[in-house]
């Protein structure tokens, strides 16, 4: 490391940690919008707010900032606008973008918050608040990492473009349509090379990670009816096919319970076998199955699990398929007792999806074991399956230098490398953002395992709101070290076996041929 790079990083990271109220007092002006996107008619002006709070920041710092208007937005269906911000230094330095979102779940106190989910509250080290880790902190810390380079009179080493939105909490509706006009030649996204996403959580409560593939989902729900119309149990029960026992055999017929193994044939066929570096990858993880299960809440039904080995329990939950029962709609779900046939029955299930795995293979294999299952039963009743929706799953390659960038500057703020995993969970942005552009995505995430996203007294703790500003800062500094040309201009056909044994030649998600 250069002598300068070193007093540029002592001077960045004291000047993170003498900033610190000022960071904690513009979160807390960030939640206090509740731009909740579930309730846009009660909401929108307030998502509305917070893109133009927003706005005004990046102008403030001198960058530039526009608000486009939601491509999938009608006079009858408004949606909130989405964020472009820009700081460029140099147009020929390398780009990355930053996606984020600025809009949140819905929160009340008297859902069990033990504050004011609006109003920002410390306790024990940990900012309470809806939205403090899932987005809105992570989001801007990135402004506050551009404030400190000028702070200091240091030119950002890369160009640093945003790309915010206020409906990811909603379907990311309309974002897709947005990239993909954005990706073309000329356009916002065309000279990024490389992304970045702190939209996701440690594995545990004190390592940081690197996130390198999350789990594609096939959500599915299986509907039976019966009559026309519900029925009295005493007066009709024995004399029909009931349908909610139908749907029950056909949902029990989807998975084992004992093992969670998958009884839908094909499913299983397309999964890739765990390479041999896959696997030592998965032994040098820090996780502790003992903890985990006391964190997941488990520990009154015997905390048993169905793996007792941390590489296959961190295997079910990343990289092999799983089918899960959610729920049954139309039945009689309140308190009390009341004695209905009902006339329709539907199962909502689901199945998360690894690589190699279409959602629309998984739908005719769905469709065909529930028909083949119902077949059996010889009911009367009337069965459909549908698919509600589906997304692919996401890989990326560790070993890219976006992933040693990240990594890096981990390990200089944390003083240990990063964990490298993956998720059970789905973020269909990052498989958007690598089609639409072939650059690469890195998942950096900056928040703990226990940090209760979506629920009650979701919090961000103060020391990873101050070590997330000191990572993304160096990430920028190590980015502008990565050789070569920039990934988004050099768009050449992939190496062959003997050309990526020649030296000299650059890696990036494609393996380019310019330094040959």
């Amino acid at each position: 490391m250069a002598a300068d790079d070193e007093a540029f990083i002592q001077s960045y990271l004291s000047h993170i940690d003498d900033n610190v109220p000022l960071y904690v007092s513009r979160l807390a002006e960030a939640v206090a919008i509740p731009s909740v996107s579930s309730d846009l008619d009660t909401h929108l002006p307030d998502i509305e707010a917070m893109m133009h709070w927003t706005q005004a920041h990046v102008e403030r710092l001198g960058g530039t900032a526009t608000l486009i208007p939601n491509p999938n937005s009608t006079d009858d269906h408004a949606l909130p606008p989405i964020l472009l911000g820009e700081f460029i230094t140099d147009p020929k330095l390398k780009t990355v973008c930053v996606y984020g979102h600025l809009d949140v779940q819905p929160a009340k106190k008297e859902d069990g918050w033990d504050s004011d989910p609006f109003i920002l509250t410390e306790r024990d080290g940990k900012l309470y608040g809806r939205g403090t880790t899932d987005d809105k902190g992570p989001a801007l810390s990135w402004l506050w990492v551009i404030e400190a380079y000028q702070a200091l009179g240091v030119p950002l080493p890369v160009n640093v473009k945003l790309l915010y939105e206020g409906m990811e909490e909603s379907g990311s509706e309309g974002m897709f349509e947005a990239i993909i006009s954005l990706a073309k030649p000329g356009k916002f996204l065309n000279d990024v090379d490389f992304f970045c996403i702190s939209d996701n959580y440690w594995l545990g409560k004190s390592k940081p990670c690197l996130t390198y593939g999350l789990r594609g989902i096939a959500y599915f729900q299986v509907s039976v009816r019966c009559a026309e119309q519900d029925l009295h149990s005493g007066v009709i029960g024995g004399t029909i096919h009931e349908g909610m026992t139908d749907l029950v055999k056909l949902m029990a017929s989807l998975v084992d319970s004992a093992t969670g193994e998958i009884l839908v044939d094909g499913v299983m066929r397309d999964v890739d076998k765990p390479t041999e570096n896959e696997n030592k990858m998965y032994e040098a993880i820090e996780f502790d199955i003992d903890a985990f299960g006391d964190e997941i809440k488990v520990s009154s039904t015997g905390k048993k699990l169905l793996h007792e080995d941390k590489k296959s329990l961190l295997m079910a939950r990343w990289r092999y398929p799983t089918l899960s029962l959610h729920g049954i709609e139309g039945a009689f779900s309140g308190a009390g007792a009341k004695t209905v046939i009902p006339a329709e029955s539907i199962g909502k299930f689901s199945l998360r999806l690894v690589p190699s795995q279409e959602p629309d293979q998984i739908e005719k294999a769905v469709k065909d074991h529930l028909e083949k299952e119902f077949a059996k039963l010889n009911s009367p009743n009337i069965m459909n399956v549908s698919l509600i929706h589906g997304a692919k799953a996401w890989l990326s390659d560790p070993k890219h230098p976006n992933y040693e960038a990240g990594a890096k500057a981990t390990e200089r703020v944390y003083g240990i490398r990063p964990d490298y995993t993956r998720e059970g969970g789905s973020i269909p942005i990052t498989n958007f953002l690598e089609d639409a552009t072939q650059m690469n995505v890195l998942l950096l995430p900056t928040g703990a395992c226990d940090d209760m996203a979506h629920s009650q007294n979701e919090k961000w703790n103060r020391s990873n709101l101050v070590n997330a500003v000191k990572v993304l800062g160096l990430y920028l500094l190590e980015l502008s070290k990565i050789k070569g040309p920039k990934p988004s201009v050099c768009r050449c056909e992939p190496l062959t076996e003997a050309e990526l044994m020649i030296p000299g030649a650059f890696m990036k998600g494609f393996k380019c041929k310019c330094e040959i």
